[in-house]
């Protein structure tokens, strides 16, 4: 079975790119085949964390035809990325019809991929949503303040409410260690429980760092040499890997990535 997994926040600038690209590296350090997909249309960046210059987009698949495994692009440890392209205008508000061809598009890749990352836009957009609601699992990215909380609680609401998704893995960004981490984990399922029917699961922490920090300016991902990765940032990476694919699945009647065409047809219909 091939994993479908989304990366989301609430809000921009909790760091979620950089976990999706690191924990993409990570899985493939595992020994998994991962494929990137960079959601993030028109603002994707991906693509510069991992240091590539994308000659091919997205775009040029939704627009000029172009079919996905020729916008592939080889990241670090063999990730297959795809990138959303930044800067493109016309890509930042994607209708439905466009959205759903993506993601029926992406059952190409399902012979050579075992485990699907998905970089959404951040928020509960229409299209963030899409893409949450597309996956088996969702990991939500926070960190220790007020907004993030706020804003991640109202990306979950919306799921819940819009496409019944039940299930979340949540992971705590830039934090200083695993008991800080954990301690402002149930800080935020206390608050979404007392509202929400919903099951907040705790993936991981990955650290405040200042090797992190020098990673993102250099456009190198941290774990992208197996040789030359911190082990604080390893283990968390590793674990947070580990955790996320034990968490339950969600059960979404729509369109997802490498779903059965028939039986979604019979639900749709």
């Amino acid at each position: 079975m091939t994993h479908s997994i989304t990366i989301a926040s609430g809000k921009g600038g909790v760091g979620k790119t950089c976990v999706a690209v690191n924990l993409a590296i990570m899985y493939a350090r595992l020994g998994h085949r991962v494929c990137l997909f960079d959601a993030d249309f028109g603002l994707a960046n991906s693509h510069i964390l991992m240091g590539k210059n994308a000659a091919k987009t997205l775009r040029d698949a939704l627009v000029g035809g172009v079919p996905l495994v020729e916008v592939i692009e080889r990241g670090p440890q063999g990730v297959q990325l795809l990138a959303g392209g930044s800067g493109l205008t016309d890509m930042m508000n994607i209708d439905d019809t466009a959205r759903f061809q993506l993601i029926r598009n992406v059952d190409a890749l399902k012979e050579s991929t075992d485990i699907l990352i998905t970089d959404a836009p951040a928020g509960a957009s229409e299209n963030a949503l899409s893409f949450v609601a597309a996956s088996q699992r969702v990991l939500v990215v926070v960190v220790a303040e007020p907004t993030s909380f706020m804003d991640a609680y109202a990306m979950i609401k919306a799921a819940y409410v819009e496409h019944g998704l039940r299930y979340f893995s949540v992971a705590i960004n830039m934090a200083h260690d695993n008991v800080d981490a954990r301690r402002n984990f149930e800080k935020f399922k206390a608050i979404a429980a007392r509202f929400l029917d919903v099951e907040l699961s705790y993936a991981g922490h990955v650290p405040f760092s200042a090797a992190m920090r020098r990673s993102i300016v250099q456009r190198k991902p941290l774990l992208a040499e197996a040789n030359n990765t911190p082990d604080k940032e390893l283990l968390a990476f590793k674990a947070l890997a580990q955790a996320v694919l034990k968490a339950p699945m969600n059960i979404y009647e729509g369109i997802r990535f490498f779903a059965d065409k028939d039986s979604e047809q019979e639900t749709m219909g």
